[in-house]
């Protein structure tokens, strides 16, 4: 069982109309709905509804993709980011996951490792063009907002911790295993131990415990979670 999502939608900032054309050509090939952005201006008004990917170049003529990326996860927006740059050093790198990006990509890149990365961040991203909620018992769970609520008010979760609760949620009541976790939540080109997954589920336990909490995350043993209501 797989955490199935919407049709993707990706915007594309980008200042190189050759680039920008050709992004934009192939990944409505791929069936994503695309919008384009030459400046951060046009960015933050497409940002207005916020797309599920976001394909960021860092010089752009009237700022920087960093200043972006902090500005949209300030706004709390749930795009996932994937930051396209010509630069290399593990300190542009480290700068590009502390303004919130979710992947780094260096030019000039392969088309098809581009696509890959796009559909794996496309995959973990919340739904963005319609308010999604799920309630889990006394617990409301706002994707749009990247929310969870409760009897005591809001529950703070990681970012890793609410794609996790997100994924179960949406499987309904179904089983899903802890490589479909992992490819969702963490992306299928990230190398992580499944015993991590056990530890981000104990922690949900205890951050999403309340006296008759109205649902359960059930272990099924050898194979994964799900969530019962």
């Amino acid at each position: 069982m797989e955490c199935s999502s919407a049709v993707p939608a990706v915007l594309i900032v980008e200042d190189d109309a050759n680039l920008r054309l050709a992004l934009e050509d192939n990944l409505r090939d791929e069936g994503y709905a695309v919008q384009v952005a030459a400046t951060v201006k046009a960015a933050r008004e497409a940002l207005l509804s916020p797309p599920d990917v976001v394909v960021l170049d860092l010089m752009l003529p009237d700022g920087d993709g960093y200043a972006l990326c902090r500005e949209l996860r300030a706004k709390g927006l749930p795009s996932r980011v994937l930051m396209l740059t010509a630069r290399t050093l593990e300190d542009d790198l480290v700068k590009g996951f502390e303004a919130g990006a979710d992947d780094y990509l260096a030019k000039p890149y392969r088309l098809k490792e581009l696509l890959a990365r796009v559909a794996a961040l496309a995959r973990r991203a919340p739904t963005s063009r319609e308010t999604v909620t799920h309630s889990l018992g006394v617990f409301t769970v706002d994707e749009a907002t990247r929310t969870v609520t409760g009897p005591a008010g809001e529950v703070e979760l990681t970012r890793k911790e609410f794609d996790l609760l997100v994924c179960l949620a949406r499987a309904g009541d179904k089983v899903v295993t802890r490589d479909a976790i992992l490819d969702a939540v963490w992306g299928s080109d990230v190398v992580v131990d499944t015993h991590t997954v056990d530890n981000f589920v104990s922690s949900l336990k205890k951050k999403l415990r309340a006296p008759r909490a109205g649902f359960e995350l059930k272990t099924v043993r050898g194979v994964g979670f799900r969530l019962v209501r």
